[in-house]
Protein backbone atom coordinates (compact mmCIF):
# COMPACT_ATOMS: atom_id res chain seq x y z
CA UNK A 1 0.00 0.00 0.00
CA UNK A 2 1.56 3.71 -0.94
CA UNK A 3 2.11 5.93 1.54
CA UNK A 4 -0.59 9.03 1.31
CA UNK A 5 0.82 11.91 -0.72
CA UNK A 6 2.35 14.98 1.34
CA UNK A 7 -0.19 17.55 1.88
CA UNK A 8 0.52 20.92 -0.28
CA UNK A 9 1.27 22.83 2.68
CA UNK A 10 4.54 20.95 3.97
CA UNK A 11 5.45 21.10 -0.13
CA UNK A 12 5.36 24.77 0.60
CA UNK A 13 7.21 25.02 3.42
CA UNK A 14 10.68 24.51 2.39
CA UNK A 15 9.77 27.28 -0.66
CA UNK A 16 8.33 29.59 1.50
CA UNK A 17 12.17 29.09 3.99
CA UNK A 18 13.93 29.68 1.16
CA UNK A 19 12.45 32.63 0.11
CA UNK A 20 12.64 34.02 3.04
CA UNK A 21 15.92 33.37 3.53
CA UNK A 22 16.70 34.82 -0.01
CA UNK A 23 14.69 37.73 1.01
CA UNK A 24 17.00 38.77 4.44
CA UNK A 25 20.15 38.23 2.42
CA UNK A 26 19.04 40.65 -0.43
CA UNK A 27 18.13 43.11 2.48
CA UNK A 28 21.03 42.78 3.95
CA UNK A 29 23.31 43.18 0.77
CA UNK A 30 20.95 46.15 0.20
CA UNK A 31 22.30 47.97 3.53
CA UNK A 32 25.80 47.51 2.64
CA UNK A 33 25.78 48.76 -0.35
CA UNK A 34 23.65 51.78 0.91
CA UNK A 35 26.59 52.33 3.83
CA UNK A 36 29.30 51.90 1.09
CA UNK A 37 27.61 54.91 -1.24
CA UNK A 38 27.12 56.81 2.03
CA UNK A 39 30.78 56.19 2.82
CA UNK A 40 32.04 57.12 -0.79
CA UNK A 41 30.34 60.36 0.09
CA UNK A 42 32.46 60.96 3.11
CA UNK A 43 36.16 62.22 2.79
CA UNK A 44 37.30 60.15 5.43
CA UNK A 45 35.01 57.37 5.08
CA UNK A 46 33.33 58.69 7.89
CA UNK A 47 29.02 57.75 7.79
CA UNK A 48 27.24 60.48 9.87
CA UNK A 49 23.99 59.35 11.00
CA UNK A 50 21.14 61.02 12.68
CA UNK A 51 17.88 58.63 14.68
CA UNK A 52 16.99 57.46 11.78
CA UNK A 53 19.79 56.22 9.76
CA UNK A 54 20.48 54.52 13.17
CA UNK A 55 17.27 52.82 13.76
CA UNK A 56 17.66 51.49 9.81
CA UNK A 57 21.38 50.70 9.70
CA UNK A 58 22.17 49.49 13.43
CA UNK A 59 19.03 48.60 15.36
CA UNK A 60 18.30 45.96 12.35
CA UNK A 61 18.33 42.53 13.15
CA UNK A 62 21.08 40.38 13.33
CA UNK A 63 20.21 37.97 10.05
CA UNK A 64 19.91 41.68 8.32
CA UNK A 65 22.98 43.30 9.90
CA UNK A 66 26.59 41.39 8.91
CA UNK A 67 28.80 44.53 9.22
CA UNK A 68 30.46 46.14 12.40
CA UNK A 69 30.02 49.78 12.79
CA UNK A 70 32.38 51.71 15.09
CA UNK A 71 30.10 54.49 16.20
CA UNK A 72 31.88 57.91 17.84
CA UNK A 73 29.82 60.24 19.50
CA UNK A 74 30.36 63.49 19.54
CA UNK A 75 28.90 67.48 20.92
CA UNK A 76 29.84 70.40 18.94
CA UNK A 77 28.63 72.32 21.89
CA UNK A 78 31.37 70.80 23.94
CA UNK A 79 34.37 71.28 21.51
CA UNK A 80 35.48 74.83 23.69
CA UNK A 81 36.25 72.03 26.12
CA UNK A 82 39.82 71.31 25.78
CA UNK A 83 39.61 68.81 28.84
CA UNK A 84 37.73 66.50 26.90
CA UNK A 85 39.87 66.79 23.34
CA UNK A 86 36.57 66.42 21.43
CA UNK A 87 37.95 67.72 18.08
CA UNK A 88 41.53 65.84 18.53
CA UNK A 89 39.84 62.98 18.83
CA UNK A 90 37.15 63.27 15.99
CA UNK A 91 40.25 63.99 13.78
CA UNK A 92 42.24 60.86 14.88
CA UNK A 93 38.67 58.95 14.35
CA UNK A 94 38.47 59.53 10.67
CA UNK A 95 42.41 59.16 10.47
CA UNK A 96 40.91 55.45 11.46
CA UNK A 97 38.48 55.43 9.00
CA UNK A 98 40.63 56.59 6.04
CA UNK A 99 43.30 54.18 6.99
CA UNK A 100 41.23 51.35 6.82
CA UNK A 101 39.37 52.30 3.99
CA UNK A 102 42.77 52.88 2.00
CA UNK A 103 43.76 49.12 2.96
CA UNK A 104 40.73 47.44 2.94
CA UNK A 105 38.99 49.17 -0.69
CA UNK A 106 35.30 48.13 -0.89
CA UNK A 107 35.06 46.33 2.44
CA UNK A 108 31.52 45.66 3.91
CA UNK A 109 32.48 43.92 6.85
CA UNK A 110 33.47 47.37 8.81
CA UNK A 111 32.06 50.66 8.96
CA UNK A 112 32.66 54.01 10.63
CA UNK A 113 30.27 56.75 12.14
CA UNK A 114 29.49 59.87 14.05
CA UNK A 115 26.24 60.85 15.89
CA UNK A 116 25.80 64.32 16.93
CA UNK A 117 23.91 64.90 19.93
CA UNK A 118 22.02 68.13 19.38
CA UNK A 119 20.33 66.30 16.50
CA UNK A 120 20.66 62.77 17.92
CA UNK A 121 19.40 62.78 21.74
CA UNK A 122 17.10 59.76 21.16
CA UNK A 123 20.46 57.62 19.54
CA UNK A 124 22.27 58.91 22.62
CA UNK A 125 19.74 57.60 25.20
CA UNK A 126 19.43 54.43 23.37
CA UNK A 127 23.08 53.98 23.63
CA UNK A 128 23.18 54.85 27.60
CA UNK A 129 25.75 57.50 26.55
CA UNK A 130 26.18 59.77 29.35
CA UNK A 131 29.52 61.05 29.37
CA UNK A 132 32.36 62.10 26.55
CA UNK A 133 34.26 61.01 25.07
CA UNK A 134 32.64 57.76 23.87
CA UNK A 135 33.03 54.95 21.03
CA UNK A 136 30.98 51.76 20.87
CA UNK A 137 31.75 48.92 18.25
CA UNK A 138 28.17 47.32 17.43
CA UNK A 139 28.91 43.83 15.75
CA UNK A 140 26.56 41.73 14.17
CA UNK A 141 25.72 39.66 17.30
CA UNK A 142 24.68 42.27 19.36
CA UNK A 143 21.13 42.28 19.75
CA UNK A 144 20.50 45.74 21.32
CA UNK A 145 22.46 49.04 20.88
CA UNK A 146 23.05 49.22 24.52
CA UNK A 147 24.51 45.96 24.62
CA UNK A 148 27.03 47.03 21.90
CA UNK A 149 30.67 47.07 23.26
CA UNK A 150 32.18 50.60 24.92
CA UNK A 151 35.63 51.12 23.97
CA UNK A 152 37.88 51.52 27.13
CA UNK A 153 39.45 55.07 27.97
CA UNK A 154 42.55 53.50 27.37
CA UNK A 155 42.58 52.87 24.34
CA UNK A 156 42.03 56.75 23.35
CA UNK A 157 46.14 56.88 24.74
CA UNK A 158 47.69 56.83 21.55
CA UNK A 159 44.65 58.10 20.13
CA UNK A 160 44.16 56.23 16.42
CA UNK A 161 46.73 53.58 17.06
CA UNK A 162 45.16 52.15 20.25
CA UNK A 163 41.87 52.24 18.11
CA UNK A 164 43.20 50.38 15.82
CA UNK A 165 44.53 47.82 18.28
CA UNK A 166 40.96 47.73 19.77
CA UNK A 167 38.66 47.00 16.58
CA UNK A 168 41.42 44.47 15.69
CA UNK A 169 41.13 42.98 18.69
CA UNK A 170 37.44 42.55 18.85
CA UNK A 171 36.58 41.89 15.31
CA UNK A 172 39.60 39.46 14.04
CA UNK A 173 39.47 42.57 11.16
CA UNK A 174 43.31 44.12 9.33
CA UNK A 175 43.06 48.29 10.07
CA UNK A 176 46.39 48.33 8.59
CA UNK A 177 48.95 51.60 9.10
CA UNK A 178 47.25 54.60 9.99
CA UNK A 179 47.92 56.81 6.91
CA UNK A 180 48.71 60.49 8.73
CA UNK A 181 49.26 63.52 6.37
CA UNK A 182 52.21 65.08 5.81
CA UNK A 183 52.95 67.68 8.14
CA UNK A 184 54.01 70.48 4.86
CA UNK A 185 52.39 70.86 2.06
CA UNK A 186 54.42 70.32 -1.47
CA UNK A 187 53.97 74.54 -2.21
CA UNK A 188 55.22 74.57 1.80
CA UNK A 189 58.27 72.71 0.67
CA UNK A 190 59.41 74.67 -2.50
CA UNK A 191 58.80 77.91 -0.48
CA UNK A 192 61.07 76.66 2.33
CA UNK A 193 63.67 75.49 0.08
CA UNK A 194 63.93 78.89 -2.15
CA UNK A 195 64.36 80.70 1.67
CA UNK A 196 67.42 78.39 2.16
CA UNK A 197 69.13 78.63 -1.02
CA UNK A 198 68.58 82.75 -0.06
CA UNK A 199 69.90 82.65 3.11
CA UNK A 200 73.04 80.20 2.66
CA UNK A 201 75.32 83.59 1.75
CA UNK A 202 74.49 85.24 4.77
CA UNK A 203 74.92 81.86 6.87
CA UNK A 204 78.51 81.29 5.32
CA UNK A 205 79.52 84.53 5.93
CA UNK A 206 78.29 84.58 10.22
CA UNK A 207 79.95 80.86 10.24
CA UNK A 208 83.18 82.80 9.09
CA UNK A 209 82.77 85.88 11.48
CA UNK A 210 81.93 83.43 13.71
CA UNK A 211 78.30 85.11 14.78
CA UNK A 212 76.13 81.97 15.18
CA UNK A 213 74.11 80.50 17.36
CA UNK A 214 76.23 77.52 17.87
CA UNK A 215 78.99 79.14 18.81
CA UNK A 216 77.58 80.12 21.94
CA UNK A 217 78.35 78.10 24.76
CA UNK A 218 74.82 79.16 26.77
CA UNK A 219 72.97 77.59 23.88
CA UNK A 220 75.10 74.59 23.94
CA UNK A 221 74.21 74.38 27.32
CA UNK A 222 70.70 74.89 27.22
CA UNK A 223 70.37 72.34 24.23
CA UNK A 224 72.13 69.93 26.35
CA UNK A 225 69.59 70.45 29.55
CA UNK A 226 66.60 70.33 27.01
CA UNK A 227 67.91 67.07 25.67
CA UNK A 228 68.41 65.55 29.43
CA UNK A 229 64.71 66.34 30.23
CA UNK A 230 63.53 65.28 26.93
CA UNK A 231 65.00 61.67 27.55
CA UNK A 232 64.49 61.56 31.20
CA UNK A 233 60.57 62.83 31.10
CA UNK A 234 59.85 59.84 28.07
CA UNK A 235 59.44 63.00 25.98
CA UNK A 236 59.92 60.65 23.02
CA UNK A 237 57.61 57.96 23.97
CA UNK A 238 54.80 60.43 24.07
CA UNK A 239 55.52 61.77 20.29
CA UNK A 240 55.71 58.08 19.19
CA UNK A 241 52.94 56.68 21.18
CA UNK A 242 50.63 60.03 20.91
CA UNK A 243 50.16 60.15 25.04
CA UNK A 244 47.95 62.61 25.82
CA UNK A 245 49.04 65.03 28.88
CA UNK A 246 46.20 63.87 31.06
CA UNK A 247 42.37 61.96 31.10
CA UNK A 248 39.40 62.85 32.18
CA UNK A 249 37.85 60.81 35.21
CA UNK A 250 35.21 59.05 33.79
CA UNK A 251 32.93 59.26 37.67
CA UNK A 252 33.52 62.91 37.53
CA UNK A 253 33.96 64.90 33.95
CA UNK A 254 35.08 68.06 35.60
CA UNK A 255 38.19 66.45 37.31
CA UNK A 256 41.07 65.67 35.30
CA UNK A 257 43.34 62.68 35.99
CA UNK A 258 47.59 63.43 35.42
CA UNK A 259 48.58 60.14 36.87
CA UNK A 260 47.41 56.94 36.07
CA UNK A 261 48.37 54.27 38.11
CA UNK A 262 49.31 51.26 36.36
CA UNK A 263 52.23 50.76 34.23
CA UNK A 264 49.80 50.10 31.05
CA UNK A 265 49.77 53.67 29.95
CA UNK A 266 51.70 56.42 31.05
CA UNK A 267 50.40 60.30 30.69
CA UNK A 268 52.56 63.07 29.62
CA UNK A 269 52.00 64.92 32.60
CA UNK A 270 53.11 62.35 34.86
CA UNK A 271 56.49 62.01 32.99
CA UNK A 272 57.47 65.41 32.57
CA UNK A 273 56.48 65.62 36.61
CA UNK A 274 59.56 62.83 36.96
CA UNK A 275 61.64 64.44 34.27
CA UNK A 276 61.26 67.99 36.36
CA UNK A 277 62.60 65.66 39.39
CA UNK A 278 65.49 64.29 37.58
CA UNK A 279 66.49 67.67 36.43
CA UNK A 280 66.56 68.94 39.45
CA UNK A 281 68.82 67.17 40.91
CA UNK A 282 70.72 67.01 38.36
CA UNK A 283 71.23 70.66 38.25
CA UNK A 284 72.05 70.93 41.78
CA UNK A 285 74.75 68.81 41.33
CA UNK A 286 75.98 70.58 38.30
CA UNK A 287 75.83 73.56 40.62
CA UNK A 288 77.67 71.99 43.40
CA UNK A 289 80.60 70.72 41.50
CA UNK A 290 81.04 73.66 39.10
CA UNK A 291 79.69 76.80 41.57
CA UNK A 292 79.87 75.99 45.05
CA UNK A 293 83.16 74.91 45.00
CA UNK A 294 84.38 78.58 44.05
CA UNK A 295 82.59 80.22 46.38
CA UNK A 296 84.96 81.51 49.39
CA UNK A 297 82.53 81.61 52.24
CA UNK A 298 82.89 78.03 54.39
CA UNK A 299 79.33 78.85 56.16
CA UNK A 300 77.57 79.58 52.80
CA UNK A 301 79.07 76.24 51.51
CA UNK A 302 77.25 74.40 54.54
CA UNK A 303 73.88 75.93 53.94
CA UNK A 304 73.98 75.15 50.92
CA UNK A 305 75.00 71.98 50.94
CA UNK A 306 72.47 71.20 53.49
CA UNK A 307 69.71 72.92 51.39
CA UNK A 308 71.26 70.50 48.20
CA UNK A 309 70.91 67.35 50.96
CA UNK A 310 67.21 68.25 51.99
CA UNK A 311 66.05 68.87 48.18
CA UNK A 312 67.58 65.95 46.73
CA UNK A 313 66.38 63.93 49.08
CA UNK A 314 62.89 64.78 48.62
CA UNK A 315 62.92 64.21 45.02
CA UNK A 316 64.58 61.00 45.05
CA UNK A 317 61.96 60.50 47.61
CA UNK A 318 58.69 61.84 45.42
CA UNK A 319 60.58 59.84 42.80
CA UNK A 320 60.13 56.32 44.48
CA UNK A 321 56.95 57.00 46.11
CA UNK A 322 55.34 57.44 42.18
CA UNK A 323 57.03 54.63 41.22
CA UNK A 324 55.71 52.61 43.58
CA UNK A 325 52.37 53.37 43.90
CA UNK A 326 52.44 53.27 39.80
CA UNK A 327 53.95 49.75 39.22
CA UNK A 328 54.02 48.17 42.97
CA UNK A 329 57.93 48.10 42.63
CA UNK A 330 59.52 48.84 45.89
CA UNK A 331 62.77 50.20 46.50
CA UNK A 332 64.51 47.22 49.27
CA UNK A 333 67.69 48.04 51.33
CA UNK A 334 70.64 45.43 51.29
CA UNK A 335 72.90 45.89 54.60
CA UNK A 336 76.28 44.06 54.23
CA UNK A 337 76.22 40.93 56.49
CA UNK A 338 78.83 41.90 58.46
CA UNK A 339 76.24 44.80 60.00
CA UNK A 340 73.27 42.22 60.43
Amino acid sequence: MAPPPPHPRLLLLPLLLLAAAAASTARADDLVAELQSLRARSPSGVIHLTDTSVTRFLSAPSARRPYSVLVFFDAASLHSKTDLHLPQLRTEFALLSASFLAHNPGSGDLFFADIEFAESQHSFHQFGVNSLPHVRLVRPEHASLGGSEQMDQSHFSRLADSMAEFIESRTGLEIGPIVRPPLLSRNQIILLGILFLISIPFMIKRIIDGETLLHDRRVWMAGALFVYFFSVSGGMYGIIRHTPMFLTDRSDPNKLVFFYQGSGMQLGAEGFAVGFLYTLVGLMIAGVTHLLVRVESLQTQRFAMLAVMAIGWWAVRKVIYLDNWKTGYSIHTFWPSSWR
